[in-house]
């Protein structure tokens, strides 16, 4: 029981996160579309691809990252303890 609610819990964090991700971006495209000035349209561009990359691989990481602590099988330590 508790799996399937982490499982649920997690499942809609990461639908959020991505929503929340996506709607972000599209407010600062349309934010840098509007800019006027060739230099700075060009640097918000590149900060918002710095963004984009940041947001969307964050959400990919707390994603796989949750999914292996919910579905990880634990394994009886070695002899000598543990390696790292």
């Amino acid at each position: 029981m508790k799996m399937v609610l982490a499982s649920v819990l997690t499942t809609v964090l990461i639908v959020a996160m991505t929503l929340g991700a996506m709607f972000i971006l599209v407010e600062a495209t349309d934010y840098v579309t509007s800019l006027e000035s060739t230099l700075q349209r060009a640097v918000a561009i590149g900060a918002e691809l710095l963004l984009g990359v940041v947001l969307l691989l964050g959400t990919v990481w707390l994603a796989t990252h949750l999914a292996v602590r919910i579905f990880a099988k634990d394994e009886p330590s070695a002899p000598g303890g543990k390696l790292a």
